[in-house]
C-alpha cells in the first residue's frame, strides 16, 4: 500500500485524528466513518424490520436484506437465506452447540488452540449430551497436526478456527472439511480472526459452518453472522423462541419459519446489521492483503531483533498478529507503560488458556494489524518498547 493510499484509508478512522497508536485490531477493528454513518442514518430514521407497512420500516426492512445478501457474497454462499445474524461468533456458536445433534459416545472434535469460546459451550454440550470432546494437537511451531488424527463413524462435528487468535496460524481448513466429510462428519468454522484478512469461499471450501463478527470486520459490535448449508439449517431446531422466527401460534401450540428467520427471535439489531453491511462495502474496497503481510514481516523481524523476546509459534502460514513474551517483563506492566506513550496492545491469557499453556506460560502481549496499520506504527511501537524496557 503506498503511502498516499495508507493517508487516504487513515483519514476515514476518526481515532486517527490523534497520535495514537492502534494495534489491537484481532480483538476489534477500528470502524470507518462509513460504518458510523450507516448506524447514525438508521437511528435518524428508524423502522422497525419485517413487521409494519409504513414507509420508513419498509426502508429498513429493504436495507436489512440487503446487508444480508452483501453477506452472502461476502462468503460465497449459494442462498441469502443461509446467512442468519446472530450477537457475534460466540453467540453462533452456541446457536449450533445447542441444536446440532449429538448422543452419547458421539465425538466432537476441536483443536488444542482455540479461543475460550470454541471450547466452552463443546464442553458444556459434552456434559449433557455425554459426547466425547477430542482435542487435534498442534506442534510446538504452531500448526496443527494431523498426522495421527482419524476420523471415524462416530466423529459427528469439527469446530476448528480458521485462523488462531495468538500465534496466527492459518488452519488448513480444507483438509480438516476432506478428512471429516469421508466419514460423514460436519465442520464448523470459526472465522472470527480470518474474515477480515482473508478471501472466503464457502462453497468451494464446501464447509458445514461458517461465523465471524462484525467488530472484528470494522464494523460494530452485537452483530455476527452463522453460515450453514441449507439443507442442514432446516434440519436444526429453533434455538430461541418469539416474535419473528414463528409462523402461526396459538394457546396450545406453534409452528416455525424456515431459515433464516427461524433462528432469529426477537426485534433484530437493525442498526449493527445496518454497520455490518457498511463495514462489508469498505472492506471489499479496501483490501490489500500483500499490505499486511509485509507489515507482519517487518513487525517480526524487528521485535525478533529484541533481546530475551520469545514469539509464540512459528507457524508455516500466519495471519497479521504476533504474540511474544520478554524475560524479565510481565506483559501487564508493558501494556501500562505502552498505553501511557500512546500505544494500544493486547496483554494477557488472550482467552485462550489451553494455548498459554502449550507454550508453557500464563500470560503474553499481541500486537495484531489492520488496513489502516502503516510501518509507522511499528516503529512508534519498537521504539516505544525499547523506552519501557529500560524501565523496567
Amino acid at each position: 500500500m503506498s503511502s498516499a493510499i495508507e493517508t487516504s484509508v487513515r483519514a476515514d478512522f476518526p481515532l486517527f485524528e490523534s497520535d495514537i497508536v492502534y494495534l489491537d485490531s484481532a480483538a476489534t477493528a477500528l470502524k470507518p466513518k462509513a460504518v458510523i454513518d450507516a448506524i447514525s442514518d438508521y437511528y435518524q430514521k428508524p423502522g422497525t424490520v419485517h413487521r409494519a407497512l409504513y414507509e420508513l420500516s419498509s426502508q429498513a426492512s429493504t436495507q436489512y436484506e440487503l446487508a444480508r445478501e452483501k453477506v452472502q457474497k461476502f462468503l460465497g454462499a449459494k442462498r441469502k437465506a443461509e446467512i442468519i445474524f446472530t450477537r457475534g461468533t460466540t453467540d453462533s456458536i452456541n446457536l449450533i452447540s445447542n441444536t446440532f445433534p449429538l448422543s452419547k459416545g458421539d465425538e466432537i472434535y476441536i483443536s488444542a488452540m482455540e479461543h475460550h469460546s470454541n471450547i466452552v459451550p463443546w464442553q458444556m454440550r459434552a456434559q449433557k449430551t455425554g459426547a466425547v470432546l477430542k482435542i487435534i494437537p498442534v506442534t510446538k511451531d504452531g500448526d496443527l497436526d494431523l498426522s495421527n488424527v482419524v476420523f471415524t463413524e462416530k466423529t459427528k462435528l469439527i469446530s476448528i478456527a480458521h485462523m488462531t487468535n495468538v500465534t496466527g496460524t492459518i488452519y488448513p481448513i480444507q483438509q480438516v472439511i476432506e478428512m471429516a466429510h469421508a466419514v460423514g462428519a460436519k465442520v464448523f468454522v470459526d472465522g472470527a480472526q480470518a474474515a477480515p484478512h482473508l478471501q472466503i469461499d464457502v462453497q468451494k471450501l464446501d464447509v458445514d459452518f461458517y461465523a465471524f463478527s462484525a467488530h472484528k470486520l470494522y464494523g460494530p459490535t452485537g452483530i455476527g453472522i452463522l453460515y450453514g448449508k441449507y439443507d442442514l439449517l432446516e434440519a436444526l431446531p429453533p434455538y430461541q423462541g418469539g416474535s419473528d422466527m414463528i409462523d402461526e401460534v396459538s394457546l396450545e401450540h406453534f409452528t416455525y419459519q424456515k431459515p433464516p428467520l427461524k433462528f432469529e427471535a426477537g426485534t433484530p439489531s437493525i442498526a449493527q446489521v445496518m454497520g455490518l453491511g457498511a463495514a462489508i462495502d469498505y472492506l471489499e474496497g479496501h483490501r490489500h492483503p500483500d499490505h499486511e503481510k509485509t507489515l507482519l514481516d517487518y513487525a517480526l523481524a524487528k521485535l525478533q531483533a529484541i533481546p530475551g523476546l520469545r514469539v509464540l509459534g512459528n507457524p508455516q502460514d500466519r495471519g497479521p498478529l504476533v504474540t511474544f513474551v520478554i524475560d524479565g517483563a510481565h506483559p501487564a506492566d508493558l501494556g501500562t507503560l505502552l498505553d501511557l506513550k500512546g500505544v494500544c496492545v493486547r496483554t494477557g491469557h488472550l482467552c485462550s488458556q489451553p494455548t498459554m499453556q502449550h507454550f508453557g506460560i500464563t500470560v503474553a502481549t499481541r500486537i495484531s494489524l489492520g488496513l489502516y496499520n502503516m510501518q509507522a506504527d511499528i516503529d512508534t511501537f519498537i521504539k516505544a518498547l525499547d523506552s519501557v524496557l529500560k524501565q523496567i
